[in-house]
């Protein structure tokens, strides 16, 4: 498929930095934690190793986990199981892959293969822990030489007291670390209408944000409207025939004639009755166009809500469509929606099990009660 100039220029878009919206103060918060969190770390390796260790008292990815644990604390690539996790995984298949595999250039495209794969599998993904794995492959011989004794120093101890002073210093600057999943409160409806989110909107939610959210404003915008959607289709599945349907505002007897249904029609605003029969047993419907297509035949009923002419007035049972399809109250609203689709009236009654009526099914009444969660 061609591409247009309007997609060139949106490809190229992609290659400008994107707008950061952090406030000043936030950016000095993140800088701020990173220095301390390092000089932390390096000075804590340093003074328990010593200046003359060959354990490395920092390594490099360590300065890339920093801007995660400081920079974006809300990401889920910078939570303590992601960090731990990750580096851990990275470390040890780096070790495993530089002991067993000659080729540096191999063995450092496995162990960086092979992490990513185990952290998504361990759901501990964490980006500088691919860097930790080329570490342990292409450290050189004094990491070749500490053996499985790099993955505990110095990553594991650098690791764990580097998490520690992001722990340290978001409580002490009053943010929230780690984002834990909290837990879900029970369900409530609220009312949720069908309001488009545009990207415009997405960027001023961003904005309000004091910490760096690691999504792009077209995401959020776009998660959100899949959301909706996902809540609609959630909602239509857990609706049924009694959730939907409203009472039952009127009905008529197949003896009545054709003004009281006329009448009952106009009084409440309907376009169609449930017809029963003598024992209450829906056995049909009337609607405004029945009646309005036998006026048209008969050229005889000069006012529907008085008088139907000189000549005798027609029964419903003459009137009503007799094919009936209904539902029940327990029916699913997956299997509402196909039936009430094929009624040119847009109206479907709720029987029970003696065929009586209990409810009545309507387009708008469903809309409602779908676009309310």
């Amino acid at each position: 498929m061609a591409m247009t100039r309007r997609d060139v220029s949106d490809w190229m878009a992609g290659f400008l930095p994107a707008v950061a919206a952090v406030h000043l103060r936030e950016r000095l918060r993140a800088g701020i934690g990173a220095l301390c969190g390092i000089g932390l770390t390096g000075g804590l390796m340093l003074w328990l190793l010593g200046p003359a260790t060959y354990i490395p008292w920092l390594v490099a990815p360590m300065g890339a986990s920093a801007v995660l644990l400081f920079g974006v604390p809300a990401s889920p690539l910078a939570q303590p199981w992601s960090i731990l996790g990750g580096n851990l995984v990275a470390a040890l298949v780096g070790v495993t892959c530089a002991m067993f595999i000659p080729s540096p250039v191999i063995a450092a495209a496995a162990a960086v293969g092979v992490s990513i794969a185990l952290m998504f599998t361990l759901r501990c993904v964490h980006p500088p822990s691919g860097a930790v794995a080329l570490t342990a492959v292409l450290g050189g011989p004094s990491v070749h030489a500490l053996g499985y004794g790099f993955v505990l120093e110095p990553i594991a101890l650098q690791t764990v007291m580097l998490l520690g002073s992001a722990i340290a210093y978001h409580a002490i600057t009053g943010h929230r670390y780690p984002h834990a999943v909290r837990a879900q409160a029970p369900a409530k409806p609220v009312n949720a209408q069908a309001i488009p989110v545009t990207t415009a909107d997405a960027e001023k939610a961003l904005a309000r944000h004091s910490e760096l959210l690691d999504i792009s404003a077209d995401d959020l915008a776009s998660l959100l409207r899949d959301t909706q959607r996902e809540a609609y289709a959630r909602r239509a599945r857990e609706l049924t025939a009694a959730d939907v349907m409203g009472p039952p505002l009127a009905k008529v007897q197949a003896h009545d004639e054709a003004p009281a249904a006329w009448r009952l029609l106009q009084r409440h605003g309907l376009d169609v009755l449930p017809v029963v029969d003598g024992d209450a047993r829906v056995i049909g419907l009337v609607t405004r166009h029945d009646l309005h297509a036998r006026r048209a035949r008969a050229q005889r009923w000069p006012r529907f809500a008085t008088s139907f002419g000189s000549g005798q007035r027609p029964a419903i049972r003459d009137l009503m469509q007799g094919e009936l399809k209904s539902a029940t109250a327990g029916m699913p609203l997956s299997e509402l929606v196909p039936l009430l689709a094929t009624q040119r009236h847009g109206t479907l009654p709720v029987l029970d099990d003696a065929a009586r009526l209990v409810g009545v099914i309507t387009h708008a009444e469903v809309l409602r009660k779908v676009m309310s969660a």
